[in-house]
């Protein structure tokens, strides 16, 4: 033959979760699997982490709800559950916790409300709080009753500016509390004490108006920026949604909406414009730029034959494609929706944070008490003991907390939605963290994945194999090898123009192609399909098997002239993919079940020592299996059906969007496109997620570990608490929102 190379989770995406409000969400769109329907809901009204595990907690009551997640950060909910639980069964549950989950189509807007509600609302507040501050802090601008002024500016800011903060409390007060218990009975208690010393006559004693004003100014000043921040970190994703276009023009000249496209209908890309659907590229050539899919910012040139990605812009010439996929079998539809899906993900990283905010609340609460009274017991004044209070009660919002790891994991999947790389689960992240060893499959992932003509030589007319010029020989042999299928055929005519008209042929089943071309008999294949070959010939063809390349003989009659040298190139960029590979410390291994002459050959190409060939699709799986024996941490990276088993296998699956299905299916990353420098983007960016929500997390975790015992303490004002904790919150959003001009290796390599 021709060598050519009860309420309990159901753990659906390996996550693990309880379904108990863990704090993470999913992707977006009902769908069904196994007679369980997964519905997505918008959720508007959640402040902390801990309304997402109240919602979780609602929703997952419901009888026939087998699996929540909630996202706090993303307003989203995912429900796995019967068919017989409707879609309004689960918007009543939310509604019932006391939270929204308005209609999809109004999600969007319901968002952009509320971010102008709060600026508003924050506008309000510090405009009448300045003035409050002023006169209370700087003893020359008081006037006559300015005590009176700050009560009723200062009421208008806590309970105007600051109502949804009480009417939460309200809500809640039969159920844990949440971030905005704290900031209501902080505020309230600062207003009302103060009122009490003001209306009591006492002309000496401390009022707090200012305190409790500035505290929801700040509150409110956080809240606008991270609702700011967080629809930031959607916006990758929504673009990625809005680049598909309205209309596709078919061949016969109607518009269509791109919606009705059917996969088999023709239309016509002009220059500048999007490509409509997924198609295959019928007519014409031209330059495609998939930058905004694949993140590679070279445009790819395409030709007759070639496969289209939908919503890639058309540079130059003008195109004719046929529809192969549509709606949401598009590679842009798949790409928003595994994108929505590790959004919603849960890190493990974050499980000891979802355990920690859900008592987080009731305890503050604890701690605040326990400090009035410890203050009053030791001899404290009231004033200082409730001033202790109520700083512990501002310091403790757990906001920071419960945006440590969504917020991360949002902007980091959507960077890398706009670079190529989906994430299919934040699990992938931390076990990004964690390799040490990259196996790497040959065929397709390292190499382009189809034979090409590498060299050509006609021994006595040239000795050079990498001479491709066979003259006529060349023509006659693309001739008649373009009747062929045969991968080997098909790289024979690719190489070289056919000339003449083929009258005969006769394909031999492992030996090549018999024909004759013009009334001149040709023949292509291995030397038994010649009757001659001359030493010379075999010499050379030889020594191209010698080197790893597949040697094809061609000769007119009987007789063999010529050997042409076929080989799987390997991908320009492959070897400094390597190189940046070994760079960052990973051991490399290069896997493939083609014979070892060629795999050696490849591998010492692209700067790969440790070489396994000749290794059959379920013996990949055991060499990954051995690896992991030998304390290993692994990943694989691959693009074909026979790569599934050891994706599966990895510690972290790897799979190239360009390569199959099944593969695609079995991986924790997938990278779209055929560029190896991807995977290594792939890993840095789920690193640098990783790490990112780990800083979040330490810096949570520390803050309110250091804050609480200061403020206990009367180290802290309550208007400096207030402080502290948005900051701590834009800390967080902050660190997150970097991830936004990561740009990997591919994007430094195009840089100027």
């Amino acid at each position: 033959m021709r060598n050519a190379s009860g309420k309990t989770a159901v753990d659906r995406d390996g996550q693990g979760g309880d379904g108990k409000g863990d704090g993470t969400a999913a992707a977006p769109g009902p769908a069904a699997t196994g007679g369980v329907v997964r519905s997505d809901l918008a959720v508007a009204g959640m402040s902390c982490g801990a309304c997402a595990g109240r919602v979780a907690e609602a929703l997952t009551a419901l009888d026939g709800v087998d699996e929540t997640r909630v996202n706090f950060a993303a307003g989203r909910a995912v429900v796995w559950h019967h068919p017989a639980v409707a879609v309004a069964d689960l918007r009543t549950a939310v509604a019932g916790a006391g939270y929204e989950a308005p209609d999809e189509a109004d999600a969007e807007e319901l968002q952009q409300r509320r971010t102008a509600e709060l600026h508003r609302r924050f506008v309000a507040a510090l405009a009448l709080t300045l003035p409050v501050a002023a006169v209370s802090m700087v003893p020359p601008l008081r006037f006559e009753g300015w005590r009176w002024f700050a009560a009723a500016a200062a009421g208008l800011v806590i309970f105007g500016a600051g109502r949804s903060f009480h009417l939460a409390a309200l809500r809640h007060l039969r159920r844990p509390a949440t971030m905005d218990t704290l900031v209501s009975l902080g505020t309230t208690a600062a207003w009302l004490w103060s009122a009490v010393v003001l209306v009591g006559g006492t002309a000496g004693g401390p009022v707090y108006f200012e305190t409790g004003a500035m505290i929801v100014t700040l509150v409110l000043a956080g809240k606008w920026l991270e609702a700011r921040a967080t629809r930031r970190s959607g916006d990758a994703v929504r673009a990625l949604a809005g680049l598909g276009i309205a209309q596709a023009r078919l061949v016969d000249g109607r518009d269509v909406d791109a919606a009705d496209l059917a996969v088999g209908m023709r239309f016509v890309v002009r220059p500048g414009e999007r490509i409509a659907t997924d198609g295959r590229v019928v007519s014409g050539a031209s330059a495609v730029d998939c930058s905004m899919i694949t993140g590679e910012p070279v445009p790819v040139d395409v030709a007759e034959g070639d496969e289209v990605i939908g919503a890639t812009v058309n540079a130059s010439g003008s195109l004719v494609v046929e529809a192969t996929r549509v709606g949401a079998d598009t590679a842009l539809a798949q790409i928003v929706r595994l994108v929505a899906e590790a959004q919603g993900g849960r890190a493990a990283v974050q499980r000891l944070a979802d355990r920690v905010a859900a008592v987080f609340v009731p305890v503050v609460i604890g701690i605040a008490a326990v400090t009035m009274a410890g203050w009053l017991v030791l001899g404290g004044s009231p004033d200082e003991a409730f001033t202790a209070a109520v700083a512990v009660l501002i310091i403790s919002c757990p906001c920071a907390l419960g945006l440590a790891t969504p917020l991360a994991v949002m902007v980091g999947t959507g960077r890398g939605a706009q670079l190529g790389v989906i994430v299919k689960g934040a699990e992938a992240l931390e076990s990004s963290g964690r390799i040490d060893a990259v196996v790497l499959d040959k065929t397709g992932t390292v190499t382009e994945g189809r034979l090409e003509v590498v060299g050509a030589v006609r021994p006595g007319a040239d000795d050079d194999l990498d001479d491709h010029d066979l003259d006529d020989l060349g023509a006659l042999a693309a001739a008649l090898e373009s009747r062929s299928g045969h991968p080997v055929g098909q790289a024979v005519a690719r190489r070289w123009p056919a000339a003449g008209t083929v009258e005969e042929f006769e394909d031999r089943p492992g030996l090549g192609v018999v024909g004759r071309v013009d009334g001149t008999g040709v023949r292509v294949g291995r030397r038994e399909l010649f009757d001659t070959v001359p030493a010379e010939v075999a010499s050379a063809a030889a020594a191209a098997e010698k080197t790893g390349r597949t040697a094809v003989l061609v000769g007119r009659g009987a007789a063999a002239e010529a050997v042409v040298a076929l080989a799987d190139a390997v991908k320009p960029t492959s070897a400094e993919a390597v190189a940046a590979l070994r760079d960052r410390g990973f051991e490399l291994t290069l896997l493939t079940g083609d014979n070892r002459a060629t795999a050696a050959a490849v591998g010492a190409e692209v700067g790969i020592a440790e070489v396994i060939a000749e290794v059959l699709p379920a013996d990949k799986e055991a060499v990954v299996a051995e690896l992991q024996a030998q304390g290993r941490r692994v990943a694989v990276v691959g693009d074909g059906v026979n790569d599934a088993p050891a994706l599966a296998r990895a510690d972290l699956g790897i799979a190239l969007g360009a390569g199959a299905d099944v593969a695609i299916e079995a991986s924790d990353l997938t990278v779209v496109g055929a560029d190896l420098r991807a995977v290594v983007d792939a890993i840095d960016l789920a690193r640098r997620t990783l790490a990112t929500i780990k800083v979040n997390l330490v810096w949570a975790f520390a803050y309110n570990a250091a804050a609480i015992p200061l403020a206990a303490a009367g180290a802290l004002d309550p208007m400096v608490a207030a402080a502290a904790m948005g900051l701590s919150s834009l800390f967080v959003v902050s660190n997150s929102l970097r991830l936004r001009r990561f740009r990997g290796c591919r994007g430094r390599a195009a840089a100027p």
